[in-house]
């Protein structure tokens, strides 16, 4: 890994840093400060380096265009239906940001701001840390996050920590986009998701509380399937998919492979739930990593989660962080 960090920028009068990863397999992950961004992933494969994340050379271009490329989302990422929810008896009003509803944290969440970063020489890593203050985007509590990226071989351990002096909402997440060929479109990747169940989209894909089964529909993923129809168009994925409970955590939840078979990536996670989404929304009007055009249905995100508006479902799993209970949250992922 590099032994100091790089100034690739400024944001709102700070300077936003780069720290790159490397391992013993050839693997090499930028991290920049501002969203505790994955920037770039390089796996190696025949014929050289392949970037397998969507991406900005460019630091600028993440302010202006990024639909939080690699970003960690929060304080609650995913959905808040209405952009309000009740607490301990008091009622929380949220910016609207998608809608009527509150997305990813609100227009100042996790994913834009500037973090602190401090290298992990000894353990091939990197942490950044960020201090967010009571009413900050309208939640309750001051609370203090770290997310910490160790890289070794193929693998990525990421670890999510926040601790609040207030009970508070949390559902933290990595926004990754991945595409495993590194260009085009994701409708022939085949994905493998461990998932008996989803919870049904309303509205504005805010959760009607339901939580069905997937057999017989496009969300069956139990065994492994591409990412299009019939007709070969490819699918606009943006479902939370219920992981099955009591699984070996030590298992990968989901699997996706190139469609040539070149890579693959293998997620673990501890989270009830994971976001499927194939980028149907995207829409990038600049180049991304190398100076590549990123088309409609470029990425995939598969973001290891609490259930999206679970504060308002008192009976999806509690994401109500206090004191006593701290927010802890682990995935890994292997590309190779």
């Amino acid at each position: 890994m590099t032994d100091e960090l790089k100034k690739i920028g400024t944001f709102e009068g700070r300077d936003v840093f780069e720290a790159t990863l490397e391992s013993e397999t050839g693997v090499s992950i930028a991290v920049i400060g501002y969203g505790a961004v994955i920037r770039d992933w390089r796996v190696p494969v025949e014929g050289g380096m392949r970037s397998v994340v969507l991406g900005f050379d460019r630091f600028e271009d993440y302010p202006a265009h990024s639909p939080h490329f690699g970003s960690i989302a929060g304080r609650v990422a995913n959905r808040i239906g209405g952009a309000r929810f009740i607490l301990n008896g008091r009622e929380y009003r949220l910016p609207a940001n998608e809608g009527p509803n509150h997305l990813h944290g609100g227009p100042k969440g996790l994913g834009r701001q500037v973090w602190d970063m401090a290298l992990l020489p000894d353990e091939g890593g990197v942490r950044l840390s960020l201090s967010s203050p009571d009413g900050e985007m309208g939640y309750p509590g001051k609370l203090d996050i770290s997310v910490t990226y160790r890289l070794a071989g193929n693998r990525l351990r990421i670890d999510f920590a926040a601790d609040t002096d207030a009970p508070t909402p949390v559902n933290i997440v990595q926004h990754n986009y991945f595409n495993l060929m590194g260009e085009g479109d994701v409708r022939d990747h085949l994905l493998q998701v461990a998932a008996n169940a989803y919870t049904v989209p309303g509205d504005d894909l805010i959760p009607t509380g339901e939580i069905r089964p997937v057999a017989d529909t496009h969300l069956d993923l139990r065994k492994p399937r591409p990412l299009k129809d019939e007709a070969g168009e490819p699918v606009a994925y943006d479902n939370n998919l219920v992981l099955d409970t009591g699984r070996d955590l030590s298992a990968p939840v989901a699997v996706a492979t190139a469609p040539d078979g070149s890579l693959t990536l293998a997620l673990k996670t501890d989270q009830p739930g994971l976001q499927v989404y194939t980028g149907g929304m995207m829409n990038i009007p600049v180049p991304g990593l190398g100076g590549r055009r990123y088309p409609r249905f470029g990425g995939l995100c598969l973001e290891d989660q609490n259930f999206p508006d679970a504060i308002n479902n008192p009976h999806f799993p509690s994401p109500v962080v206090t004191p006593e209970r701290p927010y802890r949250h682990w995935c890994e992922i292997e590309i190779g």
